[in-house]
């Protein structure tokens, strides 16, 4: 049964209505259940029916919270105030932008994420560590107004999906039909003449609507549909290229960060990297683009004979979406030993398989199922990692990374929620069984400026990734701290060396020391 779920303006998503339940479902943390908590946001008053008065990144202002030093500690803080305001310059009298604050040290290849705190006041308060030695420089983007926040709010909650996907079924005899799939019936017609798919591993639902001629088992195919149109001329305006992922203007001189005891870096801590390990914030930075996490001793693997030290005798599964399938292309391109095997699949979607026989090394990428932006893809390759998890005995030389996330942007909190569910539940399963087994989560990236993949809907869908496995003995990839440390544009396929940072984290936690 699907029920259309609704809110209030002044309320985030409720809970997940009745909908049948993934086999053990129960063990859904409590925190997932209160969507209100996870996902609150400041609101934006009024209509937001005036332009002008919407956050303007070239009037927004920023400075420091304290009188400027000539030199600043090693280790300690920058704190700044930024004002919002208006493109007519009004100050603004409540909070709900999506800014982004980074400290910079281009000369040094650094950078760090910076804390944002919304007052909820139309101020808010930047906190920057600084963590390395020199010349360290303040930048402010301005990712989307509280109003345009608020247009993508009001998608998330009346719009059940904000594009659509098409099945290809085949009969006998060769002969094709197309129709329209989605996660909801009321998206694709009578409800009478709907195919109805469940994943009996997840109680997931899919719905296609019934073909002219085949029968509903005749489905073969499967691949993205048509993007809707659901935000006004208004309202795409708040969310234009000229007000959107914009640079505030400098408000802040570049400062000197002196060393400390003849120390130039803050040292990432001693203790090697385990699951389980609480993340702090920021979770590391970047220094000479190299990656130093805050929360254990990564390592940096450079070299194909330190990769393969580490893989030796290892499967790693990796599953989920095509910011994954690039750790997999890394790693292949990198050891050149990790032979890829041609399994007639399609590159975008998998399976893809690399080996090292003489090594004992498996490396595997598939996508996960539906729903899946893609070019058409056999649905026989899409297997569900609810399925594929359980299928896993597990062990000290099995590594399971997941990637989930990128393409639930187009649809309400809701969907994820169950999707959560049944994975948290596999996981759980497995590290029951078999506790030796290391599991990595890697969070979404940034990247996303649209009404169909914002980073504001990523960032509600990284705190649910986080919550859903924070009580597990699973280790994280901060791929989003990871992705926008540095002034580089945003991609959801980063470049090259974050890739590597990322795979060198990954690494870290197979190999520890």
């Amino acid at each position: 049964i699907y029920l259309r779920v609704s809110w209030p303006d002044s309320a985030v998503p409720p809970p997940p209505g009745p909908r049948p339940a993934p086999k053990c479902s129960s063990s859904l943390p409590q925190e997932l259940s209160d969507l209100t908590h996870l996902l609150r946001w400041p609101l934006t008053p009024g209509d937001g029916g005036d332009l002008s008065a919407s956050t303007s990144p070239q009037t927004s202002t920023y400075h420091l919270r304290h009188p400027a030093q000539t030199s600043y500690p090693l280790g300690g803080y920058l704190e700044a105030i930024l004002i919002a305001r208006d493109h007519q310059g009004r100050c603004k009298s409540h909070g709900g932008d999506l800014f982004r604050a980074q400290l910079l040290g281009p000369d040094l290849k650094a950078g760090v994420p910076g804390d944002v705190k919304d007052l909820e006041n139309g101020t808010y308060l930047l906190t920057f560590p600084l963590l390395w030695a020199g010349q360290a420089q303040v930048q402010v983007r301005l990712i989307h107004s509280s109003e345009a926040v608020g247009v993508l709010r009001g998608i998330w909650r009346d719009q059940w999906a904000t594009i659509d996907f098409t099945g290809y079924f085949r009969g006998p005899t060769g002969h094709e039909e197309t129709v329209t799939c989605n996660v909801n019936p009321l998206l694709i017609g009578k409800e009478e003449s709907t195919c109805h798919y469940r994943d009996e591993d997840s109680g997931e639902l899919w719905f296609c609507a019934q073909p002219p001629t085949l029968p509903c088992d005749s489905l073969v195919g499967h691949s993205s549909g048509r993007y809707w149109n659901v935000t006004t001329p208004h309202e795409e305006a708040l969310l234009a290229r000229n007000v959107t992922d914009k640079a505030l203007r400098q408000g802040i001189s570049p400062i000197w960060v002196a060393k400390e005891s003849n120390q130039s870096l803050v040292l990432s801590p001693q203790q090697p990297c385990r699951p389980g390990i609480p993340g702090p914030k920021p979770s590391g930075f970047f220094h000479q683009n190299t990656w130093h996490s805050l929360s254990c001793s990564s390592r940096s693997f450079s070299t194909a004979d330190s990769i393969l030290g580490c893989l030796a005798g290892r499967i790693i599964h990796m599953m989920g979406d095509s910011t994954l399938r690039q750790w997999w292309e890394y790693l292949c391109d990198i050891v050149p030993s990790l032979t890829p095997v041609d399994l007639h699949t399609t590159h975008q979607t998998g399976p893809l398989l690399a080996v090292d026989a003489s090594r004992g090394i498996v490396l595997q990428w598939r996508a996960h199922r539906w729903p899946l932006r893609s070019l058409r893809t056999p649905v026989a390759s899409l297997h569900s990692v609810v399925r594929e998890l359980g299928g896993l005995a597990g062990g000290p030389h099995t590594v399971v990374v997941l990637s989930l996330g990128a393409h639930f942007t187009t649809f309400p909190p809701t969907i994820f929620v169950q999707r959560l569910a049944g994975i948290r539940a596999a996981v759980a399963s497995l590290l029951t069984r078999e506790p030796r087994t290391l599991v990595v989560i890697k969070l979404a990236n940034t990247g996303y400026k649209s009404v169909y993949g914002s980073d504001w809907f990523t960032l509600q869908v990284n705190r649910l990734l986080q919550a859903a496995f924070a009580d597990l003995r699973v280790a994280f990839v901060d791929a989003w701290e990871m992705t926008s440390s540095l002034a580089l544009p945003d991609s959801i396929h980063p470049g090259k060396h974050i890739v590597r940072s990322e795979v060198d984290f990954l690494l870290s936690y197979v190999c520890p020391t």
